[in-house]
């Protein structure tokens, strides 16, 4: 009985050892897998992870995780999709296209398997070669994603492919048991009722029912759901209509579930704007935009979001994790985040804080993804010096940094804001900045705001005082480099905002510098000058000359045009226009101040996409006179020994009744800009440093600080 007994407990403990190492585990994390764009280098596979869904960062200092000569047929992969396999493998599935050498023609996908996220085995499927009788005149095959099929067994990989002048169709194919080959010629998946090019398939399973989410690549462009009861067959369309969020045209959408949650999230690609946009969901039909809980260190393009455990997160760091980039944050409240310096090149931290905070019990309260540490942790007396902080990244190793604290003022504006212009109103007794709503890519913003202060130091948000895609009918986008004026007519104050859209320039009036603004419903300059033949017509800056009230109006890109603005300062006298180009190296951004009898001319040279983007200046006699070019005339440019670089596209402003100026610019967002490449052209800050003048009037060449002013 006893010898029964022994047994019977030796086996249940073993059921239960069995047990605990057979658990799965939950996933916890995120992995973002993505390319970058169109140019060398960028089509190649990219991972990001997220331990929370929202906030994004890059792995490898955002470089590709696999080589392309190793895997592709022709040098470049796109749009890679990752599954989690029902045998615990993982498979990713990439097109076969290198847009620099093929344009848009391509006839391959990249079949990869992994067991463990981090090697991979590949295989090349060329669909003319594999089916020449069925696909031989294919030339496009796009987006290829996979799917485990249960009532089968086996992985199917779904795809858009082009033949002839027939639009593109979305079909399927079983890959073989080594996910190597596809079994057999490809059949197809969906049937569009409008007969639209159909691309960028993406299919999730919710309640027994299957969810293909795809672009309409023709007719009404957009993402469009259409919903089976059946993997292979049987789609159907509740609506026509588009179930993104979007006006402007997207691709590549990808679905995942939230972990531990009944939602659901659903990214696409704006490409035209080159940037993502990410909704949720719980039922998979009706959809939220939740652009501002999301953040990203990269700008990615088509890419798919696979849920992870924290031993695969952990795992991941450890290959790919780099000193470079630590995944560290910091988070406290009284820091600029956004200017956080983490230096692993010269082993030092820089901490910008607000305004009364107190350093000597400072936390920066650290954020770190799994498979990282920070250590001290907690509040430090940073009043005594520098305070010395190991990172430990698991796999990778520790390095040792010395944090020191600063209460910079510069940028003003916390987030991506550029070409501002700086009023003060006589209305309010406040200073008003007008800037570029940045960080939108390619420059693609659609919406202008105004900051208030008191101080030039303390800036509120006043919220959006004007949306191209809502108050304006002429431009939905390309929403750049505002100016405003305050003018006192029939013993009121209105404020006329001249603004850029769509590389045109516009008008709207306000009775209250805040807004509301209202349109005057068509472009004020949509024409070059006479004898004008290339540039941009953007960039306005308005001027009242302090001696007659007359009012004047300064634009162009490659070119600069003045014009007296005749009394209702919405038309223009064009007897009055002159082309005052004033040299080569004008190239953007004129900005005109009056100061003891001169009039000051300046101007961005260089492009805002460079670091060595500057400002100049000129002087003259009058509003539209000749221009003087003095032998020395740098306004502002790059300080390269603190990292500030691309200084211009500069407004200024005097203090009423005195003679005290500030210069007010932008610059790339520091400390990343630098690293950024041309990205860096539209994620840019702005800053206020002081402005002087020497005894025959010269500009004195401001150099740019982070420390910015305080009065």
């Amino acid at each position: 009985m006893k010898h029964k007994e022994l047994i019977l407990s030796t086996f249940l403990i073993l059921l239960l050892l069995v047990q605990g190492c057979t658990k799965t585990e939950n996933n916890e994390a995120y992995l973002f897998a993505y390319f970058t764009g169109n140019g060398p280098g960028e089509e190649a596979i990219r991972f990001a992870v997220s331990e929370d869904a929202y906030h994004y960062r890059a792995l490898n200092n955002d470089q590709p995780i696999l080589n392309n000569k190793d895997i592709s047929s022709t040098g470049g992969v796109r749009d890679p999709h990752i599954l989690r396999g029902a045998n615990g493998n993982f498979y990713m599935v990439v097109t076969d296209l290198y847009v620099t050498d093929m344009g848009w023609k391509n006839y391959a996908m990249v079949l990869l398997k992994s067991n463990d996220l981090i090697n991979w085995k590949s295989s090349i499927v060329n669909i003319p070669e594999a089916f020449p009788d069925e696909f031989g005149d294919v030339w496009r095959v796009w987006a290829p994603q996979t799917i485990y099929d249960e009532e089968v067994g086996k992985y199917m990989v779904y795809f858009s492919m082009k033949q002839g002048d027939e639009p593109d169709i979305i079909y399927y194919a079983y890959a073989n048991a080594d996910f190597t080959a596809l079994e057999a010629a490809p059949k197809q998946l969906l049937y569009s009722p409008t007969n639209n090019a159909c691309i960028d398939g993406d299919i999730i399973k919710k309640d027994q029912k299957f969810y293909l989410f795809h672009k309409s690549e023709s007719g009404d462009p957009g993402i469009k759901l259409a919903i089976s009861d059946h993997l292979t067959e049987g789609y159907e369309y509740p609506s026509l209509e588009r179930v993104d969020k979007e006006i402007e045209n997207v691709e590549g959408s990808g679905v995942f579930k939230l972990n531990n949650s009944d939602e659901w999230i659903l990214m696409y690609d704006v490409y035209g704007l080159g940037r993502y946009q990410f909704t949720k969901s719980t039922d998979l039909q009706n959809f939220t935009v939740i652009d501002e809980e999301i953040t990203m260190n990269f700008h990615p393009r088509h890419g798919t979001v696979l849920p992870i455990t924290k031993t695969e997160l952990k795992r991941l760091i450890s290959q790919w994790g780099t000193m470079d980039d630590p995944l560290v944050e910091a988070a406290a409240s009284g820091l600029k985040t956004q200017n956080v310096n983490i230096d692993s090149q010269k082993g030092r931290i820089r901490f910008p804080v607000k305004k009364g905070v107190d350093i000597s019990s400072f936390d920066p309260e650290f954020k770190t993804f799994t498979g990282v540490k920070v250590s001290p942790m907690g509040p430090q007396n940073f009043s005594l010096g520098p305070v010395n902080y190991t990172i430990t990244i698991d796999g990778v190793g520790e390095q040792n940094f010395k944090a020191t604290v600063a209460e910079d003022h510069n940028p003003v504006l916390e987030g991506f804001y550029a070409d501002p212009d700086v009023l003060f109103a006589e209305k309010t007794g406040k200073y008003y900045i007008y800037p570029t709503s940045d960080g939108f890519h390619n420059w693609g913003g659609y919406y202008f705001k105004t900051f208030s202060s008191e101080n030039l130091v303390d800036w509120q948000d006043e919220g959006v005082i004007l949306n191209l895609r809502e108050d304006v009918s002429w431009a939905s986008h390309n929403a750049w480099a505002p100016c405003i004026i305050e003018k006192k007519i029939d013993g009121e104050y209105k404020y006329f905002f001249y603004f850029c859209g769509r590389q045109k320039i516009g008008v709207a009036v306000a009775d209250n510098p805040e807004g509301p603004f209202v349109d005057r419903g068509e472009p004020l300059i949509n024409w070059k000058p006479e004898g004008v033949k290339g540039g941009q017509e953007i960039d306005p800056d308005v001027f009242t000359d302090p001696k007659t009230g007359k009012s004047y109006l300064y634009w162009g890109n490659g070119y600069m045009a003045g014009v007296e603005l005749n009394d209702d300062m919405v038309s223009l006298k064009m007897e009055t226009l002159k082309v005052m180009t004033p040299d080569k190296t004008f190239r953007e951004g004129v900005y005109v101040i009056y100061r003891n009898g001169t009039y000051y001319f300046m101007w961005s040279e260089d492009d805002t996409r460079s670091p060595n983007y500057k400002v100049r200046y000129a002087t003259s006699n009058s509003p539209l006179g000749e221009l003087t070019i003095p032998e020395n005339n740098i306004v502002i440019q790059r300080n390269a020994e603190k990292e500030i670089f691309a200084t211009g596209h500069n407004s200024a402003i005097q203090v009423p009744g005195e003679d005290k100026w500030y210069l007010v610019y932008h610059r790339f967002t520091y400390p990343n800009g630098k690293n950024m490449g041309y990205r860096a052209g539209f994620h840019r800050e702005v800053c206020i440093d002081r402005l002087g003048f020497d005894e025959q009037g010269n500009i004195i060449e401001v150099i740019p600080t982070l420390e910015g002013i305080d009065r």
